[in-house]
């Protein structure tokens, strides 16, 4: 028969294909270098105590990964020994367990490899899992039967009752049983796409797990404890059950509170944070205050304890009234001059001098050792200064003069600050002269009869004061002649 060119062709580019597709089908799908071979593959043996319906060509696993297959199973002395191919490009761990396990109810073994320690060298040609390394799962026909023999003990009734039981537990549960069906598909679906970790998960749990048996003393003292609160709450179950009726009313009234709180609570509670930074920054000074605050009452208490149990009529305070005038002088220097100071007399409050007037002596000398000038920096320990601003920055305390400027200008300086002076605009601190106070009214002086007590008052009528007669029944003391009559 003669074809044509174009039929030709055809032919030539269908058994190119034919050929690529065998090729691959040969090299991919049916692996026959590996099966014919051995390309890629290295054999090991696995010793096993039967064969447990293991055949050749079963697979083999690592982590759920198909690593190779077995090729062949045969007997041993000793139990049956199974010849497995496993690929080279991929290390198992030669510390390993080989378990032989089922799909499914009907057969198709397959060998699973689980590495003990993913750090031991891998498998090599020729290794044999020793016996001791392997298991195979029950007989199904054992399971069967001790299944059958389990149901046979149970008696019918009760099988019937739990049978009617469970169909009451899961009934008309259909939908949300596919759920949960559903959802552990989707779980194993995601836990074998994170199968690595989840391995070194459980891998690495030894020490979690190790860590609860090292704690189990604590754990049992934690549940006696929560064993004791809870039979607590059950013998005061009327003293909860009463908190919990009367806490939401209680609650209610609180939060009316709060709310008729509303418009001011911020303002305190702002104010109170304004305090709290002062008390935070001021903490030595307050907890010295606290320190000394008992020690001041008990001193405060003692000038009682001078005259105690003594013949003095009067029994109160022991005080020492040496006034030492003058001694220091007061200070002068910092305040304003002289000239601009405001007579004493005057009752009215005008305003502060501008500026910040306080005693400008070295911090050392003996004017106002306890004034401005010396007040300790909280936040620079072992600085004093005469204001926050200056406790601050790098700024020293220069003082006007030496002090002892005690005639003259008292603010004669020659370090170049600024003196206290009143602004031009106010007025004179020089008081203008004052009216002539008024006389002050005579003094009531009326002569008495001791004998009957009587004598004649400013408006001329006689008045009688009996306690102020010879005859008085008693003493007086003091503090009656200053009380009215009657009182």
């Amino acid at each position: 028969m003669h074809l044509r060119r174009q039929a030709k062709i055809q032919l030539a580019i269908f058994s190119v294909i034919a050929l690529i597709a065998l090729t691959i089908m040969s090299l991919q799908f049916l692996k026959l270098p590996a099966m014919m071979f051995g390309v890629g593959r290295y054999a090991v043996t696995v010793e096993l105590p039967e064969a447990a319906g293991l055949y050749a060509r079963a697979n083999v696993t690592y982590r759920g990964v198909e690593v190779g297959r077995v090729e062949s199973v045969k007997l041993t002395p000793t139990g049956v020994a199974a010849d497995l191919s496993l690929r080279s490009d991929i290390d198992i761990p030669s510390d390993l367990e080989a378990e032989v396990h089922s799909q499914s109810a009907i057969g198709e073994q397959y060998v699973l490899l689980k590495p003990r320690n993913a750090t031991a060298p891998p498998l090599k040609a020729g290794d044999v899992i020793p016996l001791a390394d392997t298991s195979v799962p029950a007989n199904v026909n054992t399971i069967l039967s001790d299944v059958v023999t389990g149901l046979k003990a149970v008696p019918k009734e009760n099988l019937k009752t739990v049978v009617d039981e469970s169909y009451t537990a899961v009934g008309g549960l259909g939908p949300e049983l596919t759920r949960l069906v559903h959802g552990s598909t989707d779980l194993s679906i995601e836990a074998r796409k994170n199968l690595d970790p989840l391995i070194a998960l459980i891998e690495q749990s030894k020490p979690v797990l190790d860590s609860q048996t090292n704690t189990s003393d604590a754990i049992a003292s934690w549940a006696s404890n929560l064993a004791t609160v809870t039979s607590e709450l059950k013998t005061h179950d009327e003293d909860v059950a009463a908190l919990l009726v009367e806490g939401g009313p209680a609650f209610a009234e609180a939060r009316q509170v709060f709310e008729r709180l509303q418009p001011t609570l911020p303002v305190v509670l702002a104010n109170l944070v304004s305090l709290g930074e002062v008390a935070l920054t001021y903490n030595a000074n307050v907890e010295q205050l606290l320190v000394l605050l008992p020690q001041v009452t008990a001193e405060g208490g003692a000038v009682l304890l001078a005259n105690r149990d003594t013949k003095q009529d009067y029994q109160g305070a022991y005080l020492s009234f040496n006034l030492n005038l003058n001694l220091p002088p007061p200070c002068t220097t910092g305040f304003l001059p002289a000239q601009q100071r405001r007579a004493p007399s005057f009752q009215d409050a005008p305003e502060r001098a501008p500026g910040a007037l306080y005693c400008r002596t070295p911090q050392d000398s003996r004017w106002n050792v306890r004034g401005a000038k010396n007040t300790p920096c909280v936040t620079r320990p072992g600085k004093r200064a005469p204001t926050v601003k200056m406790c601050e920055s790098d700024e020293q305390y220069v003082p006007l003069n030496q002090g002892d400027n005690w005639k003259g200008d008292p603010n004669a300086t020659l370090s170049g600050q600024d003196i206290p002076q009143l602004p031009p605009d106010s007025p004179s601190a020089v008081p203008p002269p004052a009216a002539a106070p008024p006389a002050p009214p005579p003094i009531a002086v009326a002569p008495y009869d001791p004998a009957t007590g009587t004598y004649v008052g400013p408006d001329g009528k006689v008045y009688t004061q009996a306690d102020l007669a010879q005859t008085t029944p008693e003493e007086k003391t003091w503090q009656q002649m200053l009380t009215p009559p009657g009182s």
